[in-house]
Parts: C-alpha cells; sequence; structure tokens
C-alpha cells in the first residue's frame, strides 16, 4: 500500500496515522509518504506502481488524490481507501467509513470494493463530495477564519454569521432539461450533492448515494428573515426537505447561473463566477468501502 498524508498535519493527526499504520501492516506492505504540495502529491502518484492508495486526511486530501489522478488520467486504475482525518470528514460520513482510525484501517484491510462517481465540471474541475452555492458558500468563507481556532464549531460560527448577512442571489439552475430556477427569483442555497454531508456532517441532500450515476440537488428559496431563520431549524433537524420553498431533484448535469456567486467545492471556496456547471462521471474510481459490520450508519 501508498499511504499519502499532509505534510503540514498536526500532532494528533500523526497519532492517528500510526495508529493505522499498526492495522495496516498487520496485512500488507506500507510505505508512507509526506506531500506538502500538488506537485509533491503528482510526483508521488506517479510511483505508486499499481499499489493500494491510502489517503489519510479529511475531505479535501480526498479531493486532492481524486483530482490528481484525474488529471492523469489514471483515476480508474488504483483503488482508494481512506483513513479519514480532517475537520469534517462528510464523504466518509456519507460512505460510512469510521471515524477512528484504527477502525478505518480494518476497513481497507478487510472492507468491500465498489465504485464512486465523481462530477467533472465544465473547466475539468472535480467534485468528489458536494459542491454548493449561496448561503453555504456564504457560511464557509465566514468560518474560514474560524475553523482553525474552533475545529467543527467555526462551521456553526460560520453559518450563524451567513444567516444574518445572506439574502439570497438570483441563480439561473438548470438541471438536465429541467430549469428549477429562473433568475428572476431569489435563491438562498443550491447544493448538488454527490455525497450527502456538508460542513462537518450536516445532511444538505440526505439521500445522496455516490455509486448511483446521478447527483441530488437542493434548492432553498427562504429568503425571508424568518424564513432563513427556519431553514436553518429544519436544515440542522435533517427536514429542510419536507418545507414549501424547498425543492429537491436528481440528474446527471446542472448548471448555475448568476451575477456573481460563490461555490464551496469539497470545502473548497472559488468564485466569484457567473457561470459553471457539472456532469456526473458513473463509477469513476473505485474505493474500499465498509461492509454491513464494519459500517457506522449515524456519525
Amino acid at each position: 500500500m501508498l499511504l499519502i498524508t499532509n505534510g503540514d498535519a498536526g500532532a494528533n493527526d500523526r497519532e492517528s496515522v500510526d495508529l493505522a499504520l499498526a492495522v495496516l501492516r498487520q496485512a500488507r506492505e506500507v510505505e508512507v509518504v509526506e506531500t506538502t504540495s500538488l506537485d509533491e502529491l503528482d510526483g508521488v502518484l506517479q510511483k505508486r506502481d499499481g499499489r493500494v492508495v491510502v489517503v489519510a486526511g479529511g475531505d479535501g486530501s480526498l479531493h486532492a488524490v481524486v483530482a490528481a489522478l484525474y488529471r492523469r488520467g489514471e483515476l480508474d486504475q488504483p483503488t482508494i481507501g481512506l483513513i479519514p482525518l480532517g475537520t469534517g470528514n462528510d464523504f466518509a460520513r456519507c460512505v460510512q467509513i469510521p471515524l477512528e482510525s484504527a477502525r478505518a484501517a480494518r476497513v481497507i484491510t478487510g472492507g468491500r470494493t465498489d465504485q464512486i462517481d465523481i462530477l467533472v465540471d465544465d473547466e475539468g474541475g472535480v467534485v468528489v463530495n458536494a459542491v454548493h452555492a449561496g448561503a453555504g458558500a456564504h457560511a464557509a468563507r465566514e468560518a474560514k477564519r474560524w475553523k482553525k481556532r474552533l475545529g467543527k464549531l467555526g462551521y456553526v460560527l460560520g453559518a450563524v454569521i451567513a444567516g444574518v448577512k445572506v439574502q439570497g442571489e438570483k441563480l439561473h439552475v438548470l438541471i438536465d432539461d429541467t430549469v428549477l430556477a429562473n433568475g428572476t427569483r431569489r435563491v438562498l442555497q443550491v447544493g448538488v450533492g454527490n455525497g450527502s454531508y456538508v460542513g462537518g456532517g450536516t445532511a444538505l441532500t440526505p439521500a445522496a448515494d455516490p455509486t448511483d450515476g446521478h447527483v441530488d440537488l437542493m434548492i432553498s428559496f427562504a429568503v425571508a428573515r424568518k424564513d432563513r431563520l427556519m431553514y436553518a431549524v429544519h436544515l440542522k433537524r435533517g427536514t429542510h426537505e419536507d418545507r414549501h420553498d424547498v425543492h429537491t431533484a436528481q440528474a446527471t448535469r446542472v448548471e448555475i447561473q448568476g451575477r456573481a456567486f460563490w461555490c464551496n467545492t469539497d470545502g473548497e471556496l472559488s468564485g466569484p463566477m457567473r457561470r459553471r456547471s457539472w456532469e456526473v462521471r458513473p463509477q469513476a474510481f473505485t474505493m474500499l468501502l465498509p461492509t454491513k459490520e464494519q459500517a457506522e450508519p449515524s456519525q
């Protein structure tokens, strides 16, 4: 196995990696490589020699490895495993990989394999877990300054600040051949989920399944102050899809247009932009996932 870690990881992450290695090395020979840049990561992947690639990190680390393999035209070649070490670990939650490193390592040594979909945007960018625009992206921008100090609580604080500030944007949202928003009505949030969770465990698109060949789309029109508050309450409870001002759908292609909007893609912010589209690439890579006995359904 080739285990890739973040060279900037802290002491707690290094301890978790050691616990995972103790399990992995009972089954296979494991080479550990630290990377601190995309160039280093690309060089490491070039020398993987057919080995299982284990990502020790969060959603951003998994995204970086998948995106690098996609750029190389090699995403369909290695089997990928994940030791979740991030702040949010949203994709791990979706596919029920245990968040405790030794248990996650046992998934890699004794789990099952499945084919995972990705999204590819019109500029060649990759989405592994989710992309969202509107209030969620604004919340991420607010949370960025707090996440290092507060960890997962930074997401909560960012969401509260965004909930007060954001009043919606006029967006045109097209899925496959259906218009969900025509650009004249303000939209609070658009979520495009290959996975179900964002922001450290918020089920933005609860039914999303990264193995079904579709993405789940959620669009909220809750722009009045009271409606924004109640949407946030329902989102926390996981009942937001029951609201009259929230629409859901499945699609294989999504396009968003607007004056100037931001996107949060697998935890990374980009923008402002006027247009972006995404298309599903089914069964894009092979991943080691937990068996029924290993899975953690509620994390």
